[in-house]
């Protein structure tokens, strides 16, 4: 599958050193008497003004000033706050305020950080970086009226660089949970500022952090009634609607956008990544040919047409494009990965080995890993599964719960059901709300017949996540195959079924229910429809069993043989055989 990445985000956290301008914060030394601070005033730092600094300001300031620089350089921080401060109201200088504002912000006083920022504003009152120390105070304190009129004042005198100042704001601001004084301050500073499409696109930005989806799509759509055409607006306009699963809004608004803009070719993966999500993909397809033609240098585009191939499973096409992508260094581990999945899909066991260990990125080795050890135990050579999975867990520590799912799998695999659920059940004594060891404990508390416990955990992993379509439909089809409490049952797989209606699985589990209350027409129906997304072995063994019972069995015997000729072992295929086909001859 692929992964979606947003096109328009937040900016990474940013520290308060980037509210400072071009002068660098006090540290804190590491010695007391080594201290890395360099609070010098302009005047003193370069010789050639050195006279200048001399005769232009009053010998009285000057010791002030040298004071202080000689405190920073000793750590004694408040000295040298109250030296730029007092520096600050006899020169009419605005480093000087400036300066006081960055020691008394690392020293987290308020009252003498406001009493600096206002000299500071006085003294340059077009100043950026000033307005961003006024206006994060004003927030700071509550203060919608000073915080407006600061912000204002950044939208008139920087523009072009309003939206990252208000984002770096919010981003300080995080751990106070400002963002909907922020907000609502624009607001204020919208309606000061009518027109201004800018003031209404970040309030979208922030409604998206507040987890305030329609609130967002109102405010990128007032900012494109004031500019209809800004590519930046439009483009989270799309992604709003792809995450509310609009995905034909979406599409029409990057088509559009992509229609007036032919050259970004963020609108044309954006859309295929809209495309993909709509699941149609021989269009996404087609805008990936495209970029690569215009620019065949556009890897990650090829890397996500190798995707869209994959999951069409033309799989030829796919190994075309991660071969290509071998030939570049900083994709060969990517590429290697997918063509040991291609290998894997190919039943290429070897082959697939070969390119799961050619993987040697940090960032997917663990993942190659993983998927080695479970194409091994597909393919029932548990020793050298297991071998790898010990020398995975020497290695990676810290993937302790994953590793020890794969290991319940692999004895689930050699049907040491026991053994399993004991090994869970341990790890549960550490961490007893894990859902996935309560899930596949509950597995295999099925397979010793444990049907109590594997309620327990079940019903626990629903208490805590009610829409987990997954637990729902396991304890949905159990209480219908184990139990005769059919219409708890039922009460479970249609939960599960609104969540996810077209899982194969889910249609396979109410279909079986169906058949155990005797709607056989109702049951024939979903068993099919599940049976052609999925033809996997429980599934033909169900849809099997209801042909045999409405007396299609030329068909059922269809259904079973094309299964059983592909997995001749498998559990469930044995199971109808000997129960219905065998007692029929």
């Amino acid at each position: 599958m692929l992964i979606l990445k947003p096109i328009i985000r937040l900016p990474a956290v940013i520290t308060l050193v980037l509210l400072y301008g071009c002068a660098g914060s006090p540290e804190k030394p590491q010695q007391p008497d080594t201290s890395p601070v360099s609070v010098k005033p302009a005047d003193v730092k370069q010789k050639s003004k050195a006279k200048e600094a001399a005769t232009s300001i009053d010998p009285d300031v000057l010791f002030m000033l040298l004071t202080a620089e000689l405190a920073g350089q000793r750590g004694q921080y408040d000295i040298a706050l109250e030296g730029y401060m007092e520096a600050a109201k006899r020169v009419h200088d605005p480093r000087f305020a400036e300066r006081a504002a960055m020691i008394a912000m690392y020293l987290k006083d308020g009252g003498k950080l406001n009493e600096a920022v206002k000299i500071w504003l006085r003294q340059d009152a077009n100043n950026i970086t000033a307005r961003k120390f006024a206006a994060l105070a004003a927030l700071k304190a509550g203060d919608k009226a000073a915080a407006a009129s600061h912000i204002g004042s950044l939208l008139k005198n920087d523009p072009a660089g309003f939206e990252k100042s208000v984002l770096e704001l919010a981003t300080v601001l995080q751990k106070d949970n400002k963002a909907t004084l922020i907000f609502d301050v624009l607001d204020d500073v919208s309606s000061q500022n009518p027109g201004q499409a800018t003031v209404y696109f970040v309030q979208a930005l922030l409604a998206t952090q507040m987890n305030r989806p329609e609130l967002a799509e109102a405010k990128v759509g007032q900012a494109l009634r004031i500019q209809p055409g800004w590519d930046r607006a439009l483009m989270l306009q799309a992604q709003l609607a792809m995450y509310s699963g609009d995905f034909n809004k979406a599409k029409e608004v990057l088509k559009t956008a992509a229609l007036r803009f032919p050259e970004d070719n963020k609108i044309k993966k954006l859309l295929a990544q809209v495309l993909i999500k709509a699941k149609a993909y021989d269009e996404a397809v087609g805008i990936y040919q495209a970029i690569l033609k215009a620019n065949p240098k556009e890897n990650d585009s090829r890397m996500a047409l190798g995707l869209v191939y994959l999951q069409k499973d033309n799989l030829d096409d796919a190994e075309d494009v991660f071969t290509q992508l071998l030939k570049e260094p900083e994709w060969q581990a990517q590429a290697s990965y997918y063509l040991g999945k291609i290998a894997e899909q190919q039943n290429d066991v070897d082959e697939a080995l070969v390119w799961y260990d050619k993987v040697t990125d940090e960032r997917l080795v663990f993942e190659a890993g993983i998927s080695a050890i479970g194409l091994l135990g597909k393919d029932k050579q548990f020793a050298q599964a297991e071998a790898r999975l010990a020398s995975l867990a020497k290695k990676y520590p810290k993937q302790k719960l994953r590793l020890l799912l794969v290991q319940s799998e692999l004895l689930n695999q050699q049907q040491q059901y026991g053994k399993a659920f004991n090994i869970l059940t341990n790890a549960l004594t550490d961490l007893p709300d894990e859902k996935e060891l309560l899930y596949a404990r509950a597995l295999m508390a099925e397979h010793i017949g444990k049907l109590e416990v594997l309620e327990a955990d079940l019903k626990k992993i629903i208490s805590k996540y009610p829409d987990n379509a997954e637990a729902l439909n396991a304890l949905g089809y159990t209480l219908a195959d184990k139990t005769n409490r059919y219409q708890e049952a039922e009460g479970y797989l249609q939960r599960a079924l609104k969540l996810n209606p077209d899982e194969a699985v889910i249609l396979d589990s109410y279909g079986w229910l169906q058949f155990k209350l005797g709607n056989m027409a109702k049951a024939l129906d979903y068993l099919e429809r599940a049976y052609a997304k999925q033809q996997e072995n429980e599934i033909a063994a169900h849809l099997a069993e209801v042909l045999w019972a409405v007396n299609q069995k030329d068909k059922a015997k269809k259904v079973f043989k094309e299964a059983f000729k592909e997995s001749p072992d498998d559990h469930y295929l044995l199971e109808f055989k000997a129960r219905v086909l065998d007692k029929a001859e």
